[in-house]
């Protein structure tokens, strides 16, 4: 008993939020979780592996953050220093505008989480300039937290409850990146400006978190109007070999003797395994998509109709099971790919390689900032949002436009910040 509270201490003296544990820890626990299929693989079909590209890629994050960690390089200020006194401003009329934009959302009965084809149907144009109210308000209370003189119980629980109001409010449109981007950047801050989390409260949290999102989505599903075109959730009309609609019945058949609560829990790990692999798959029939995933991040804004990125990925994934008689993503919705998938599809092995040691090579730059200016700066709250960020990016793949800015933004800010002579280091 006492060995066991030996290494249980030892193991939570480990900064559970640095480079070199929080995102391949959070990445390969996906794709541990993700092996509890409930036959969902037989079912799609599955048999190619993704885990010659999941080691990889944790390999190529580690050679980035350590070289950069050995060099103790930071992100140079480009001769941009005077403009860090305007960045908390620029913030604030960041969050205004958001402000604004949500209200007019809202006023025009936009809310998605009634239904899922609400959800899909938001006005675009306020639709992305809302998420810089939540993205304003984070960036904000963060900052606010980390230069109290003194962080005390009562001061913490106000600031979570202004979280918690800012995350009702997204609450209704039934997204949950930014739930989640909001929730882990806070606990991130919490964690070195408060009070240190230990590694058992961390799985604890993880648990928690995990499943309650992953309810959230399955009650979703559930709520749908199915009289809506959107929602159809009939199987593809193509013919099968006899052979292949009893292989298929099998395979549905034992899935279906699970109950759905508990095929909820995982389903949305499930999903990105069965993604990942049939995008392999597809690149081995096909070839690479050569940079098109990429472009479609930018080409969405332009003038005329323009094919989303994780539509692209739907239309993908679709053409491969289409064959086996199942949808992995229902006609007409989108399909997220994980950030090694949407390396993949562009570039395959070597596109993963470089996109994870740029993930590690920017985040040892920004915790290099923290450890050499002190936590009582902006550069934990840039820190703890990118990597926030990058992690959730795991799942959901960094396609949206708006987190691509958000993040060019945050890292220039980080840049350019100079920091608070009250800090106290790191």
């Amino acid at each position: 008993m006492n060995k066991l509270k030996q290494s249980i201490a030892k193991l939570n003296k480990i900064d559970m939020f640095s480079p070199y544990f929080f995102l391949p820890f959070i990445l390969l626990l996906y794709f541990f979780i993700s092996l509890f299929d409930w036959h969902k693989f037989e079912q799609f079909g599955i048999h190619v592996s993704i885990w010659p590209a999941v080691i990889l890629a944790v390999i190529c994050y580690y050679i980035g953050v350590f070289l950069i960690d050995k060099l103790e390089w930071t992100i140079p200020s480009f001769g941009l220093s005077f403009l860090g006194k305007y960045v908390i401003h620029f913030i604030v009329a960041l969050t205004v505008l958001g402000l604004g934009s949500y209200f007019l959302m809202i006023y025009n009965g936009n809310l998605g989480i009634t239904d899922e084809a609400n959800r899909r149907n938001l006005d675009p144009k306020l639709n992305f300039f809302s998420q810089l109210l939540w993205f304003g308000v984070l960036l904000l209370l963060c900052y606010k937290m980390i230069m109290e003189k003194t962080m005390t119980w009562k001061k913490a629980i106000v600031y979570g409850l202004i979280f918690a109001v800012v995350m009702f409010l997204f609450l209704l449109m039934a997204y949950r990146t930014p739930l989640i981007i909001m929730l882990f950047t806070g606990i991130i801050v919490f964690h070195y400006v408060v009070m240190r989390v230990k590694l058992t409260w961390f799985l604890t949290a993880i648990f928690v978190i995990g499943v309650s999102f992953s309810l959230f989505g399955f009650i979703r599903v559930l709520t749908e109007d199915t009289s809506i075109a959107f929602n159809d959730r009939s199987k593809p009309d193509v013919e099968l070999t006899a052979e292949q609609e009893e292989k298929l019945l099998t395979a549905e058949q034992k899935v279906n003797l699970v109950p759905k609560w508990v095929r909820a829990l995982n389903a949305e790990a499930v999903t990105s395994h069965i993604v990942l692999s049939t995008i392999i798959e597809y690149t081995k029939e096909e070839g690479y998509l050569k940079g098109e995933i990429h472009k479609g991040i930018f080409s969405t804004i332009l003038p005329g109709e323009q094919i989303s990125p994780r539509m692209k990925v739907t239309e993908v994934v679709n053409s491969i099971t289409l064959e086996r008689g199942i949808w992995t993503t229902r006609k007409d919705r989108t399909t997220t790919p994980t950030f090694i998938g949407q390396l993949f599809l562009d570039g395959g092995y070597l596109l993963v390689a470089i996109g994870f040691l740029l993930y590690g090579v920017l985040i040892s730059l920004i915790y290099n900032k923290v450890k050499q200016n002190g936590i009582r700066s902006f550069h934990t709250v840039a820190y703890a949002f990118t990597i926030t960020v990058f992690t959730v990016s795991m799942h959901t793949g960094l396609l949206d436009l708006i987190f691509v800015l958000m993040l060019g933004f945050v890292i220039i800010a980080s840049s350019i910040i100079t920091p608070d002579k009250r800090k106290l280091y790191y």
